[in-house]
């Protein structure tokens, strides 16, 4: 199924990797819903993208942008990419005291059960749309971290809450398979002596969307890169 023939629900979409991955996505035809806080730029982006995109200031309604997608373009999700996600930089111990439990629990909140939940509403959707070429119904792709293996001093939670979506990923691709849902997980974290951009992270996007083989994967797109301590 080409970029052309999907209907998407991007989180994290007014800025960054989410932002580049909606471009791109738009700018091959695909009609796209954008999820982001309502403090965000969305309906700037939204209406620098043209009509098949829509911002949706979602926080936590997911079902309210899945709505939005089936009453603005006829047809339910068949793509989701999660790109939202927020990092904290503090020490199990510190200048201040002891980690707060809270803020672990916050990121946590935000980058893994976020995650799920977006995975999950999204995939009932497309559990009931008509399969294409192959069976396929739908994709869903993911964002963790280099985090996730390589965690820096201050990063506990925020590597905690990447490892997650690591480790949800075969699980959750073993789980939709029946129903022709392909999950991937792309890491982004880019290349030798600079970091990566969000246009690099869209193409992988792409790329995998393209390749129906692709399916239960982790890609890391660093570059080789590992992180030192600190």
């Amino acid at each position: 199924m080409a970029l052309s023939s999907r209907v998407a629900i991007i989180t994290g979409a007014a800025s960054g990797l989410g932002r580049a991955t909606a471009t791109r996505f738009v700018k091959n035809g695909a009609r796209v819903i954008l999820c982001d806080l309502p403090t965000s730029d969305g309906v700037k982006v939204a209406r620098e993208l043209g009509v098949s995109c829509h911002f949706s200031p979602t926080d936590d309604d997911v079902a309210a942008a899945l709505d939005l997608a089936e009453s603005s373009f006829g047809e339910p999700v068949n793509t989701a990419v999660n790109c939202a996600g927020i990092a904290m930089a503090i020490k199990t111990l510190n200048k201040k005291g002891v980690h707060q439990l809270f803020q672990f629990q916050q990121t946590i909140n935000v980058n893994t059960v976020g995650t799920f939940n977006v995975a999950r509403l999204a995939a009932e959707r497309m559990s009931k749309t008509r399969p294409g070429p192959g069976g396929e119904r739908g994709v869903i792709i993911n964002t963790a971290s280099i985090a996730a293996y390589d965690g820096q001093i201050g990063q506990v939670a925020y590597a905690a809450s990447k490892g997650a979506i690591v480790g949800m990923t075969l699980p959750l691709a073993r789980d939709l398979a029946s129903y022709g849902i392909r999950q991937q997980l792309g890491e982004s974290v880019p290349f030798p002596s600079r970091l990566g951009n969000p246009e690099e992270y869209a193409q992988l996007v792409q790329a995998i969307i393209d390749n129906k083989m692709l399916n239960g994967e982790t890609i890391r797109l660093d570059g080789a890169l590992r992180m030192p301590p600190k």
